[in-house]
C-alpha cells in the first residue's frame, strides 16, 4: 500500500503531525513506532498547557495515539532499519523485514539520553529525576539535589543549576576529566564535587528520590536530581540513509520555516531537528510539518489529476 505519509516515530512530534494531518481528512497516514522513546521514560511532564497536575509520557501518547486514530490515522509497531528513495516515493523496511511505501515521510525518531544502568533511577524519571533544565528547572527550587553525570557535561548541569537549588551536589559518576575552571567555578558556586559511582538510587512513593547509594556504602541525601552523562544518541540514522543534511552534533538540520530537509519531500521534526529539546517545541514542530506536508500532498494530487 502507498501512503501519503509515512510519519516514522511515535513521540510528541510524530503524534501532533499524526493529529493535524489526519484532520484533512484526505490523506493515508501511517505512524511506525517501535513503541519506546524519550517520552515513554518520563513519569510526569509539568510544563505542559492545561496539565498543572503533570502527566506521564505513556499517558500522553496513549491519547495522542487514540486522538489521531479517530481522524482515520492508522499505526503499526515496528522499527524502521532501512529507508531509500523509490521511484515518486519512498520505501522503508522494517526490523522484521515488512516494507512500507509512501509519497512523503515526516521524521520523528528523536534520540535517547546515554545513562548508566543504576537500579532505581528509571523510576523516578519526570516524577524526581530529570535530563532537561529547561523543561524541570524549576521543580527543583529551593530543595536539596544531586546531579550525577559524567565529566564536564555533569559540571555543566550542576553550574548551570546551582542557582536554583537550595544545596547542590554533583557525583561524577564515572569519574572523568573536570576542566579545572570548572571546578573553580564549581567551589565558587557552593556546588559540592564528589567522585563516586553510584550504585543505587533511593526512593520512596513511587519514584521520589530519596538519595543515592554510592560505591562507599554511605548515603547521599536529596529531594530531587539530574542527570547529564554526555552522548545521547540522536537517532538520525534513517535520515543519512536518505542523504539528509546533519549537524555537526548529528541533529538533521530543517527549513525552519517548513520543518523540511534538504531532500525534497522528507520533514523532521522533534528532538531529532536542530533545537531546544522541549516536549512543547516538538509539537509545534509536528504541527508546523503536517502543515507544509498537506499543502504538498494536495499539489502533488493536483499534478497527478492534472487539475
Amino acid at each position: 500500500m502507498m501512503y501519503d505519509c509515512l510519519i516514522i516515530g511515535g513521540g510528541m512530534a510524530g503524534l501532533q503531525a499524526a493529529i493535524q494531518l489526519g484532520r484533512y481528512s484526505v490523506h493515508r497516514i501511517l505512524v511506525v513506532d517501535a513503541g519506546k522513546g524519550r517520552s515513554t521514560l518520563c513519569r510526569e511532564y509539568h510544563n505542559l498547557l492545561g496539565f498543572p497536575d503533570g502527566i506521564s509520557g505513556e499517558e500522553l501518547r496513549s491519547r495522542g495515539r487514540r486522538q489521531a486514530e479517530s481522524f482515520g490515522v492508522e499505526f503499526a509497531e515496528d522499527r524502521i532499519v532501512q529507508a531509500e528513495k523509490a521511484g515518486e516515493g519512498f520505501r522503508f523496511t522494517g526490523a522484521a523485514g515488512r516494507r512500507y511505501e509512501s509519497r512523503t515521510v515526516l521524521l520523528a525518531t528523536g534520540l535517547l539520553d546515554r545513562y548508566p544502568d543504576i537500579p532505581g533511577l528509571e523510576t523516578t524519571f519526570g516524577r524526581s529525576v530529570y535530563v532537561c533544565p529547561d523543561c524541570d528547572g524549576y521543580e527543583i527550587q529551593d530543595r536539596d539535589t544531586l546531579v550525577i553525570g559524567s565529566g564536564n557535561p555533569g559540571a555543566d548541569m550542576a553550574l548551570l543549576m546551582a542557582e536554583r537549588a537550595r544545596s547542590l551536589i554533583y557525583i561524577n559518576h564515572e569519574k572523568t576529566h573536570v576542566d579545572e575552571e570548572k571546578h573553580r567555578l564549581m567551589h565558587q558556586a557552593g556546588i559540592r564535587y564528589m567522585e563516586q559511582e553510584v550504585t543505587e538510587i533511593i526512593h520512596e512513593n513511587d519514584g521520589y528520590i530519596q538519595g543515592a547509594m554510592l560505591e562507599d556504602g554511605s548515603l547521599v541525601e536529596a529531594e530531587r536530581g539530574f542527570i547529564a552523562f554526555g552522548g545521547n544518541h540522536v537517532h538520525s540514522e534513517l535520515a543519512e540513509q536518505l542523504g539528509v543534511e546533519l549537524h555537526h552534533n548529528r541533529h538533521v538540520e530543517a527549513n525552519p520555516r517548513s520543518k523540511m530537509t534538504n531532500v525534497e519531500h522528507v520533514w523532521a521534526a522533534g528532538d531529532l531537528g536542530v533545537h531546544s529539546e522541549l516536549v512543547t517545541a516538538a509539537m509545534g514542530d509536528g504541527a508546523i510539518a503536517a502543515v507544509w506536508i498537506n499543502k504538498t500532498l494536495r499539489k502533488l494530487k493536483q499534478e497527478q489529476t492534472g487539475s
